[in-house]
């Protein structure tokens, strides 16, 4: 049957119901599209032709598929030539074809003229075949179709393959498969490296064939079978015996394996020299089948820092991180620009309408971010071939060998012992099966360790967070050894101090430890001491290794001599240095003990400061009732622990056999709580008259309460303290009584207040000064009372002070009365009465004044440098306004007050009180209850 190729113009109506030979087909396809574009390149110029060269591309693009299709189909592409069975199929297509028709029988180029000629021969076909082709990826390329050129090069590269030209079917896989990775088309590039990995095979690019192969076989597109036949290839080719030994083929490791993690040992990935470390590698085979490699080596960089000086262990343990481990990111596949990094689809419809009626003509979909979608990507570089990898040669590698890769993950252990101290950077990772090597060259995030060389050191601290004097405290040594040996002999020199005690104990034991804190053995301590030296033994022990013990010290307890009231503890030796260290709102002191020590591994001495805190803050206070003295000491726990206190004893330093001193506690012994006071109280009386100063020393026994069994004796703390003023020379007691007619004192009325200020004493040392004056009967002296109310609990009417001559004579009594005014109800304190010396100002004018007229002037001047504790209170009231200075009297000598000490002045109305009822005709009531 023969068969003629239709008009392109009855394509719209024609339907064919009947049977074609093979190719007919295409014949008519191939015919159609050149008469198609004959026709348009007879009615239209070149420049119209080139300005629709994209709706004329198609036409191009379907015939030479079709004439390749006819190619193959007539064994015109094959490497022998057509058979018989080609030729007779070629025949038929011919005589299919009929005679042309008049209208193109003397054009010289009809489309049936070049299918004709074609069929006709294999170079004719390879001619018009490859004509076409790069007239289709010509147009393409020139319209920016860069995808649908690359796919027409991969047909050319088929036929050039079949031609058995592989060398020219290279550069169009190469093309199409970059153009693929640029767009990461996963299953194309799949294909198409398996038509370049047979095209390189064929042109004998080892290398390129080798490094495909390994895409190949971790390409998981791909059956087990093919992958195992690409990993089989490269396997071979490592198996055999090359010409040149020393030749390497060096292929990028990612898509051999992936480097998963590294693991260091210690984990702090810190070790002295000859010490070991290892690194353990979790490497992910992508291989299908194991993989055996002869060895796999890990490339290290060794430097030394300028400032290699700071690299000790402590500074390096510090600056490392505490596991170890390392996590690699995968590296995928060399994808630059895969489906996912490109921005979504923005899609919108499309709809034609006819201008005349507004029928809808077409409708479809338009991208409008398609220039971001199709980007070109022909600038830049090959995307299957990584740059060259080179293999670092260093001095420092390493290596693992005989490892036998199994699919999936794998763990490997380098083991290494270091010999240099510096840092160590893991640089380059290589597998090596022959002369194959699989090579990662970079590692990142960065894999370092050091290696350091440490000096020998000793180390002392206290167990406990603060040190407390008085009682055995535990003390930590610890000597890392460095790069120094402890042999059996070697031992500490302890320079001993008088006030600290270095305790020896026959069960004394030292530990000695790796440098990685593993327990190494235990021997027993030997400590001998005499009087300037204590010596510790030390056990042998190999370098880098740590050797601790403990010893108890033990700081005698004692307090500084005072005169005055003192809240200050220290110790009494002038070679020891105090601090003071606020806690919780006290003042804490502390001791340094320095202690120099000798270690057999330097010819310098080492000097270590040990701080001990006193647990016991010491105060003492003299107190007087009426004549009777008594002292009392308080002592107020600081420290966090519980003591007993035994034995207190308070002894005079000055040795005097008239002063006898009875104490008050009845109880032999005490328990202190933490932060709790305990007060010891002391009668003092004399046989004759009483000495102008006391110099006393306090000792009390004591130990902790948790402490129940010690094997030491405790030094009893002592405190050393001077007190004077032991005359009490005048009573003062006040009285308020009520109005005449009235029971009791109420709000708002006046009221009588009665002062009487008595000598109790006869003349003494302490009352010769300004204020005395003799005259033919006694001697007297002046004094200057005020009454003050700090409490404002009663207003004073009149004046609250004044100047009396009072003569010195026991049982002398002065009587002084003045007005108060109750201004709450309930039980009111008596008012303040304060007394002070007058005396004179030191000039000849000041005896032709008056003393009352100073009172008028209400201007008196406070000697500051005895009244060290007198506040502005007590020289102003209601009454009257005292200054030390004042710009109205600049003419005028002032007088001075001086306070008389504590001591010398008992007021028998402290702690005494009055009933204040309140007023009837009060609206408001207001109630002090004290």
């Amino acid at each position: 049957m023969s068969w003629t190729p239709c008009s392109p113009s009855t394509w719209s109506t024609l339907v064919l119901a009947v049977s074609v030979p093979p190719g007919a087909l295409d014949c008519w396809v191939f015919l159609s599209c050149l008469e198609v574009l004959q026709r348009i390149e007879g009615c239209c110029d070149r420049a119209q032709i080139d300005s629709n060269i994209a709706h004329t591309v198609g036409l191009w693009s379907y015939a030479t598929e079709k004439l390749k299709s006819l190619g193959y189909l007539c064994g015109l592409v094959s490497e022998k030539g057509p058979d018989s069975e080609d030729l007779n199929r070629t025949v038929d297509l011919l005589a299919g074809l009929g005679a042309e028709r008049p209208e193109t029988a003397n054009t010289a180029q009809s489309p049936y003229k070049k299918l004709k000629e074609a069929l006709s021969s294999v170079e004719a076909f390879e001619k018009h075949y490859l004509d076409l082709s790069h007239a289709t990826i010509e147009m393409y390329t020139s319209i920016g179709r860069i995808r649908s050129a690359k796919l027409v090069g991969k047909d050319l590269a088929e036929f050039y393959m079949r031609k058995k030209s592989p060398q020219k079917a290279e550069s169009y896989l190469q093309g199409a498969l970059k153009n693929y990775l640029a767009e990461g088309w996963a299953l194309p590039i799949t294909h198409t490296r398996k038509q370049l990995a047979e095209c390189q095979k064929h042109l004998g690019q080892i290398e390129n064939y080798l490094q495909t192969s390994s895409l190949l076989a971790g390409d998981h597109h791909l059956t087990e079978e093919e992958r195992t036949y690409f990993c089989q290839e490269i396997l071979n080719f490592a198996s055999r015996q090359t010409d040149s030994p020393g030749h390497k083929v060096v292929l990028p490791m990612h898509s051999f394996a992936h480097l998963r993690d590294l693991r260091f040992t210690p984990s702090n990935a810190v070790v002295h020299v000859g010490g070991v470390l290892s690194v353990e590698i979790t490497v992910c085979s992508q291989m299908p089948i194991p993989v055996r490699l002869e060895q796999i080596t890990i490339s290290v960089h060794f430097s030394i820092e300028k400032n290699s000086y700071r690299k000790t262990a402590e500074w390096l343990t510090k600056h490392k991180t505490s596991n170890g481990i390392i996590n690699f990111p995968v590296e995928t596949l060399p994808f630059p620009a895969s489906q996912n990094s490109f921005p979504a689809l923005e899609l919108y419809e499309m709809f034609e309408r006819s201008p005349s009626d507004n029928s809808l003509n077409t409708t479809g979909i338009i991208c409008k971010n398609v220039h971001m979608l199709l980007r070109r990507q022909e600038s830049s570089a090959a995307l299957d071939s990584p740059p060259g990898v080179a293999l670092e040669d260093g001095a420092h590698v390493l290596k693992c060998g005989d490892v036998t890769l199994e699919p999936g993950a794998n763990t490997i252990t380098f083991r290494t012992q270091a010999k240099e101290p510096g840092t160590y950077t893991l640089r380059q990772l290589c597998a090596s099966a022959g002369p194959v090597c699989f090579v990662l060259p970079h590692l990142y995030p960065l894999a370092q360790y050091d290696v350091y060389s440490q000096e020998p050191q000793l180390h002392v601290e206290p167990l406990a967070d603060s040190l407390l004097a008085g009682i055995p405290q535990k003390v930590k040594f610890t000597v890392t050894t460095g790069h120094y040996t402890v042999k059996n002999g070697d031992s500490l020199q302890l320079s001993n101090v008088e006030a600290m005690l270095i305790l020896c104990h026959a069960e004394n034991r030292a530990v000695i430890y790796s440098n990685t804190r593993e327990k190494a053995s235990e021997a027993s301590l030997r400590v001998q001491s005499s009087d300037k030296v204590t010596s510790i033994s030390l056990p042998a022990a190999p370098a880098y290794h740590m050797i601790e013990f403990e010893l108890e010290v033990l700081s005698l307890p004692s307090a500084p001599a005072t005169g005055g009231e003192s809240s200050t503890l220290g110790v009494t030796e002038a070679q020891r240095k105090h601090k003071d260290t606020q806690k919780a709102g006290h003042c804490m002191a502390t001791t340094d003990h320095k202690v120099s020590i000798e270690c057999p591994w330097s010819i310098y001495s080492t000097v270590i400061a040990l701080t001990f805190c006193m647990p016991f803050r010491t105060t003492h206070a003299l107190l007087s009732s009426g004549t009777r003295k008594y002292i009392q000491v308080c002592i107020q726990n600081l420290s966090e622990l519980d003591f007993h206190l035994s034995d207190s004893a308070l002894v005079d330093l000055g040795g005097s056999a008239d002063l006898q001193l009875l104490p008050l506690n009845l109880e032999s012994q005490q328990h202190i709580c933490s932060q709790q006071s305990v007060f010891f109280v002391w009668e003092l009386t004399w046989t004759r008259e009483p000495p102008p100063s006391l110099h006393a020393r306090f000792s009390v026994g004591f130990r902790p309460a948790s402490q129940e069994r010690l094997t030491v004796s405790l030094k009893p703390y002592t405190y050393e303290f001077q007190v004077e003023n032991f005359f009490t020379l005048y009573d003062v007691r006040a009285e308020i009584l009520p109005p005449a007619g009235a029971e009791l004192c109420r709000t708002g009325s006046l009221c009588a207040l009665e002062v009487s200020i008595t000598r109790l004493s006869d003349l003494l040392e302490v009352d010769r000064d300004e204020a005395l004056t003799e005259s033919e009967e006694h001697f007297s002296t002046k004094l200057m009372y005020e009454v003050v109310d700090n409490s404002s609990n009663w207003a004073v009417c009149g004046k609250s002070s004044g100047v009396i001559s009072m003569p010195v004579v026991p049982q002398a009594t002065h009587r002084v009365h003045m007005e108060v005014m109750p201004l709450f109800a309930g039980y009111l304190p008596l008012p303040d009465v304060r007394l002070f010396k007058y005396l004179p100002h030191h000039s000849a004018h000041s005896s032709q004044l008056d003393a009352d007229s100073w009172i008028e002037n209400d201007s008196l001047s406070v000697d500051k440098h005895v009244d060290d504790q007198l506040d502005s209170s007590s020289v102003k009231s209601r009454g009257s306004v005292h200054s030390a200075a004042s710009s109205e009297h600049k003419g005028l000598p002032m007088p001075r007050l001086q306070a008389l000490p504590s001591g010398q002045v008992f007021n028998s109305s402290t702690g005494m009180q009055i009933l204040v009822i309140p007023s009837k005709d009060d609206h408001v009531l207001e109630v002090s209850v004290t």
